[in-house]
This record gives C-alpha cells, sequence and structure tokens, in this order.
C-alpha cells in the first residue's frame, strides 16, 4: 500500500465526516488532524490549506458520479426513440448508487451543507466545475419537453433534484425492508423516483 496515497485517504475520510457531522466552519483542522492520526504539516503536504481540501472532498465523490452521469447521457442524448425516463435513469442511477457506496451518505450530508450553509466559495467552485453537467441534462430535457417555458422547466428540474437529494440521504419514510436486500431497495427506489419525476416534469 502506499503510504501516501494511505494518509490522504485518511485525511479525506475524516474530513467528510467532520463536515457532515459539524460543518464546514465548524470542523477545525485540529479535530480534522486528530481525528485522522496526522500532523498539521501532512493536510498543508497532501491539501495546502482547507479550502483546497473542502474542494478534494467534493471532488472525490462527484467527479466519478458526474462522469457515470455524462456517460449514460451519451448513450440517449439526441436518439430519436429516447423517452424523458431514460435521460432521468442517467441522472438518478449513479446518483442513487453513490448514495449506497462507501460514505456515499456520509458524502450526502456534506453536500447539503454546502447549499444549507450558504458557502458562496464552494457554490462557485460547485457551479464552475459541475455546472456543465447540469446545463447538458437540462438541454436534453428541454429537447423532450419543447412545450415548457424556460422558467418553467428549471422550476421542475429543481423540483426533482430536491427529490433525488432527499432520496439520496436516506431520510425519507420510506426504510428497506428486513426481506429486501440493499441492492433491490436501490432499485426500487429509483424507479419510484424516475417515475414521479418523469411525471412531473411532463404534466400539463
Amino acid at each position: 500500500m502506499n503510504p501516501a496515497g494511505s494518509t490522504k485517504e485518511r485525511i479525506l475520510n475524516a474530513a467528510e465526516a467532520l463536515f457532515a457531522q459539524r460543518g464546514f466552519d465548524g470542523a477545525s483542522l485540529r479535530q480534522l488532524t486528530s481525528a485522522a492520526g496526522v500532523n498539521l504539516a501532512a493536510v498543508n503536504y497532501h491539501f495546502g490549506s482547507k479550502d483546497k481540501l473542502v474542494e478534494q472532498v467534493f471532488r472525490r465523490r462527484l467527479d466519478a458520479l458526474n462522469t457515470e452521469r455524462l456517460a449514460a447521457l451519451a448513450k440517449v442524448s439526441g436518439a430519436p426513440g429516447t423517452r424523458l425516463e431514460d435521460v432521468l435513469a442517467a441522472f438518478i442511477r449513479p446518483a442513487l448508487e453513490l448514495s449506497h457506496d462507501n460514505g456515499g451518505s456520509l458524502f450526502m450530508r456534506v453536500l447539503a451543507r454546502a447549499f444549507a450553509e450558504h458557502d458562496d466559495t464552494l457554490r462557485t467552485f460547485l457551479s464552475e466545475n459541475y455546472g456543465h453537467v447540469m446545463r447538458q441534462f437540462t438541454a436534453e430535457f428541454a429537447r423532450l419537453l419543447p412545450g415548457l417555458s424556460k422558467e418553467e422547466l428549471y422550476w421542475r428540474i429543481d423540483l426533482v433534484t430536491g427529490a433525488l437529494t432527499l432520496a439520496m440521504s436516506g431520510f425519507g419514510m420510506i426504510r428497506r425492508r428486513d426481506n429486501v436486500s440493499e441492492r433491490a431497495h436501490r432499485e426500487q427506489t429509483t424507479q419510484h423516483l424516475i417515475r414521479f419525476a418523469a411525471a412531473g416534469l411532463s404534466a400539463s
């Protein structure tokens, strides 16, 4: 095992947990180094600053997520037979898979913090690095829903994204039954959300 890689992962894991629990301002570097079992020099060496560490916490999850989303979208975008449900599946399925992956549900709380705390610097970072993903999905939704105005489409996509965020967080009313596997429960959630979102986006 690469010791440097191991140290970096420990710092990222500790940061993700602390940011989820205490927020970005509430988690100090002293708490972080203690949780990760490293010294401040190690944090500075790997990340340079707390702001850069925060960015890397997001990049570690969102780079892979959005690569999967765009790959799935590319398979259906612009095709004559593409349905609204196909585009929604490309948007929703990778996100729900992430939320059930190792550390994924914890990261969802970190992501929620980014918006709840009104951190303009972080919002700018997310917009500049991942805004293009949402724009590509929005363009395909607009192609499939030509009767919607841009403003109405944005409202509906925003509400769909909110529903997805709730599903990813695991804070909703629906709980996995003991006789249902984690994979099966995730697929049920995916299918229900796709149907719900399709109905909402296409409502007259």
